[in-house]
This record gives C-alpha cells, sequence and structure tokens, in this order.
C-alpha cells in the first residue's frame, strides 16, 4: 500500500506530510479547520502557530540551536519556511505568522501527491497514519485514541500571550533593546516597557493577584482517573502570568521580567522590571508580550496590562487565553522511532506524544513521516541517536517514569554526559552539540539516509 494517512494540519501533521511525500508515497493530510475550529486556532490556515512567534535561539550553544540544525541536516521543509519568514529577535528565530504558515501550506499545496481534506477524523484508521492532531484533539477522536491506548488521556492548561498594535506603544517611556545589546539591529530587537520604580512593579503584581480570571468550562475541569491525571496542571515551562506572579512578590521579576542587561537609555539606570515586546509580523506593526500568558478575562487584561508602563494606550488586536492541552502517556503507547506499541501500522508526532515546543513538534513530525515511509517501503526504522536532540527527546517520552510524566521541551539535561568535564557551560553545551551532530551523521550514513549539510 502506497498511501499513508495523516490526521492533523499542525506543525508536526504538515512536516510529516512533507517528508513522506517527497519520498514518492500519497499522502492524504486531514485537517478538521475551518469546519470545526479549536479554543486556540484563529485560521484554517496550516502550520498555524498559535503562542510565541518564537522557535527559540539559533545558536548552537543552546538546545534549539541544536535541533534546528538537526532538522535542516535531516532537510524540513518548516525550518526553510522559517528561515524565510524570520523576523528580528535576536539570536532567536521569530517568524512572521502568516508568512510561514502561508509558506508551508503553499508547498504543500503544491506538492502533487499531497491531497488536503478539510474533514474531521473521529476515529483512528485501520491504514497506515500518522496521529499529529495535537493538544487540542477533538473529543470524538480523543475518545477512539483512548479505546486504542486502553488509557485515560492526560492534559495540562497552556496559555497564549496578548499582542498590541505598534504604534499603539509609548516610545517615550519604552525603548529599544537586547540583553547586553546583542541584538540583529543596533537599537535592540525588542521592546522594553520598564518599571522604574519598585512601587509601580509591586503595585502590577498586586493587580494581577486580584484580577478576575476566567471560568473553566466544563470540559476544562474534568478529571481523567488514573495515577498520570490531575486537575488544573500547567506546564511549567508556559505558566500562566498570574500564575507566576501567586509564587511571590519577586517571582516575575526574576522571570520574565527580569531587568537584567535592560539599562534604560531614557533615565541612564537599570529598571526594577521589564517587560519585553516581540516583533510578531514581518511589518513590524504587532507585538506580543513576551511570557504574558495569560487566563485574565479580557477586561481586565486590558485594565491591568495598561499599567505596564508605555502600555498606556495599548491597542489589543489579540487577547492572552488559557487551554486545556491533551497528551498521552507515550512509554506504554510508542517506541523511540515514534512507531506506535499496539499497531506498527499507526506513527505518532507532535505535542501528543509528550514532546512540548514548535521545534520538538516539527522534529517528531520529520521523524514519524520519515519512518512511515521506510515501514511502507519495508526499510528499517530510524532509532537516533540518544546524543542527538531528537533523539534525545523521543528516548525520553518512551521511557517509563515511575514518578510523573509532563511534557518535555528541547534542553541538554535529556543529553548523555560528556565522557571529559568540561566546567565551562558554554563550552560543555557546544560540545554536547557538536558530539550529537558527529553521531547523528555517523548514524545516518549506516542507515543509507540522506543528510543536507
Amino acid at each position: 500500500m502506497n498511501e499513508l494517512i495523516i490526521i492533523g494540519g499542525g506543525l508536526a501533521g504538515s512536516e510529516a506530510a512533507w517528508q513522506a511525500a517527497k519520498r514518492g508515497f500519497s499522502v492524504r493530510l486531514f485537517e478538521m479547520r475551518p469546519n470545526k475550529s479549536t479554543p486556540a486556532h484563529q485560521t484554517s490556515h496550516l502550520a498555524e502557530i498559535v503562542c510565541s512567534n518564537s522557535l527559540g535561539s539559533l545558536l548552537l550553544s543552546r538546545p534549539s540551536g541544536l535541533l534546528i540544525t538537526e532538522l535542516q541536516r535531516l532537510d524540513s521543509l518548516l525550518i526553510k519556511c522559517a528561515l524565510e519568514s524570520q523576523i528580528p529577535a535576536g539570536k532567536a528565530l521569530a517568524v512572521d505568522r502568516k508568512s510561514f504558515s502561508s509558506a508551508v501550506q503553499e508547498h504543500l499545496q503544491n506538492m502533487p501527491n499531497i491531497e488536503i481534506v478539510r474533514k474531521e477524523v473521529k476515529k483512528l484508521p485501520k491504514s497506515p497514519a500518522i496521529l499529529a492532531s495535537g493538544p487540542l484533539t477533538s473529543a470524538a477522536l480523543a475518545k477512539s485514541l483512548s479505546r486504542f491506548t486502553r488509557q485515560d488521556n492526560l492534559f495540562f492548561y497552556d496559555a497564549v500571550a496578548p499582542i498590541v498594535q505598534a504604534d499603539s506603544i509609548n516610545m517615550n517611556i519604552a525603548y529599544w533593546g537586547s540583553r547586553y545589546g546583542k541584538g540583529a539591529k543596533s537599537g535592540g530587537d525588542y521592546i522594553n516597557c520598564p518599571f522604574n520604580m519598585l512601587a509601580e512593579y509591586e503595585h502590577f503584581v498586586n493587580e494581577l493577584l486580584l484580577a478576575e480570571k476566567v471560568t473553566l468550562k466544563d470540559f476544562e475541569k474534568d478529571i481523567h482517573s488514573g495515577v498520570r491525571g490531575g486537575k488544573g496542571k500547567f506546564f511549567e515551562a508556559c505558566l500562566p502570568i498570574e500564575v507566576m506572579a501567586e509564587r511571590g512578590m519577586k517571582t516575575l521579576a526574576f522571570g520574565p521580567l527580569r531587568p537584567v542587561g535592560l539599562r534604560n537609555p531614557h533615565t541612564d539606570s537599570r529598571p526594577q522590571a521589564v517587560v519585553q515586546l516581540r516583533q510578531d509580523n514581518q511589518a513590524a506593526t504587532l507585538f506580543n508580550l513576551v511570557g504574558f500568558q495569560t487566563n485574565l478575562t479580557y477586561a481586565e487584561q486590558k485594565r491591568i496590562f495598561r499599567l505596564i508602563p508605555g502600555l498606556e494606550q495599548a491597542e489589543f488586536v489579540r487577547f492572552g487565553q488559557m487551554h486545556r492541552n491533551t497528551y498521552l502517556y507515550a512509554p506504554a503507547i510508542l517506541q523511540p522511532n515514534l512507531q506506535s506499541c499496539i499497531n506498527p501500522n499507526l506513527f505518532m508526532a507532535g505535542q501528543i506524544t509528550g514532546v512540548e515546543g514548535y521545534l520538538a513538534n516539527i522534529a517528531t513530525g520529520m521523524l514519524a513521516g520519515i519512518n512511515a515511509a521506510r515501514y511502507l517501503k519495508d526499510e528499517p526504522q530510524l532509532t537516533l541517536p540518544p546524543t542527538s536532540m531528537l533523539g534525545a527527546l523521543c528516548t525520553y517520552i518512551t521511557t517509563p517514569n515511575p514518578h510523573s510524566f509532563q511534557p518535555m521541551k528541547a534542553n541538554f539535561n535529556l543529553l548523555p554526559p560528556l565522557e571529559n568535564l568540561v566546567k565551562n557551560k558554554e563550552e560543555r553545551f557546544l560540545a554536547l552539540s557538536n558530539r550529537g551532530l558527529q553521531d547523528l551523521s555517523a548514524y545516518l550514513r549506516e542507515q543509507n539516509e540522506p543528510e543536507t549539510i
């Protein structure tokens, strides 16, 4: 059989479709939008980015930089599109959301052996397929998946940040700058809104603590039975701003609002705290509040976020919101090649597997697409070396953890330690990256898998 079904047109599903199609297989890519939307999506575009528009650092001494390089070596379509739609963000790979998703969709639409089907899939197919339905999997498909795995789905709460119009930011108070002047632009890549006085910062935090939050819907209050279920579980790397504020008055000033390396040129002093705004589109007319994922009501967001110096008259084009994300207990379901332990016809990719972050979604989609194609050709599966970032992520999500299982982002702690101790952190991270790339190249040569250098 030369046809492959892919469920979900997000980052993972789009990359998987491209990888399988360019290997000669007929792909039917199912995406339920626009016929049925989700609490987070705003368009019907494939590969729509709904949270931050940054894919992470490009530096090889950073986990995201290593993963980006691995994706490039395996000829990732989505990384090519990201680089083509890149906008200034210091050393990070930030994209214009519309340009990025449009480019991905155009490539897939122009691929003759990819059929894009705008229809909800309500149950898992019996034929070869990749499940990449994402953390907002529809209720019907989630129920089918639960029966297939004989396990309850897990969930945690995720959130998206608000976006403001650039011309509504008061640049007499705000200023351009990147930490320690490391931006691509001479003046810096971020707009910084400084809390110069401790009292105004403390007032802002207190208002966050008192603010009205959105009441969760009944489906979001459900508790899945079993030791891995949980009510109101937040992913630690994407906490709502008000949840961080609850952890102490200084938490934000040592977290997303840390002022280090952001001296205020208006006062020639370092502020007490700084809210950074990242460019969100190529025209630089929209900026998102970095780290400001939230579950506050829209009215409270407008009131409280206008307490931020420089945003007194801010015009919001999107408010933040929180939604429930679904993911599976992958150790009982998947192998490190992302093939199901229950049915070899089924591969899985993206956030539903327990990886977190845009790059990890793209990367698992890529690996699932490659391995599904190799499976259909009766070729050996790729199980990437654990010294590579993608190999380490796949090892992590498929290794049983008796204590807890939460979504995992790319990080150097997943990699095996170096044989020789390197005390300098920057040098150690770079050494880990170089080792991982060498091992990945050697492995791909052994498996006769082409590599793009």
